[in-house]
C-alpha cells in the first residue's frame, strides 16, 4: 500500500496518492468482509437504500441506483432468496413489484455496518479520539468540495 520512500515529493501529490490509497484499502476491508457474507457492494447498496428510503419498485431502485436493471434484477434476486429482502405486487396506477427490507435484511445491514466499525477502527488504530474527528471534519469538507466540483455523487 503505501510505501513512505516512493512517489513523488511534492506533498500535494503525495496527498492525492494517500487518498486514492487508504479509499483502496476500505474497499478492500469492506469486500472482504461482504465476500464473507455473500454480498456485493451493490448488495449493501440496495439494503442500505431499502432501510433509508423505504420500499422501492425494481425499476426505481435501479434508477436511484444509477445501475443497470438487469444487475438490480440479479441482486434482488439474491437477496430474495436469502429471505433479506421481499417482494410485493402493488397495482396502484398501474403493476408494480415492490421490494422492501425484511427483519432478516435489518440484522445484514447492521452486521456491515458493524464490519464497517471494524474496518475503520483497523485503519485508524493510530489516531487518537480527537485525531480521529479532526480527520472526518477534514474528510467531510474534502468530499464536499468534490460533490460541488462534480467529481462525486
Amino acid at each position: 500500500m503505501y510505501d513512505r520512500g516512493s512517489g513523488s515529493s511534492s506533498p500535494a501529490e503525495q496527498t492525492v496518492h494517500l487518498l486514492a490509497a487508504a479509499g483502496r484499502a476500505v474497499d478492500v476491508l469492506l469486500a472482504e468482509r461482504s465476500d464473507a457474507r455473500g454480498m456485493s457492494p451493490r448488495h449493501v447498496t440496495v439494503l442500505r437504500t431499502l432501510a433509508d428510503l423505504g420500499p422501492h419498485a425494481r425499476r426505481d431502485l435501479a434508477e436511484r441506483m444509477d445501475a443497470p436493471p438487469a444487475d438490480v434484477t440479479r441482486v434482488i434476486d439474491d437477496l430474495l432468496a436469502q429471505g433479506l429482502v421481499q417482494d410485493m405486487v402493488v397495482t396502484i396506477g398501474g403493476r408494480h413489484e415492490v421490494v422492501t427490507l425484511t427483519p432478516a435484511g435489518t440484522a445484514a445491514l447492521g452486521a456491515v455496518q458493524d464490519d464497517t466499525l471494524s474496518v475503520q477502527n483497523v485503519l485508524l488504530a493510530s489516531l487518537t479520539k480527537g485525531e480521529r474527528t479532526q480527520l472526518h471534519y477534514l474528510l467531510r469538507r474534502v468530499c464536499a468540495t468534490a460533490a460541488r466540483a462534480g467529481a462525486a455523487r
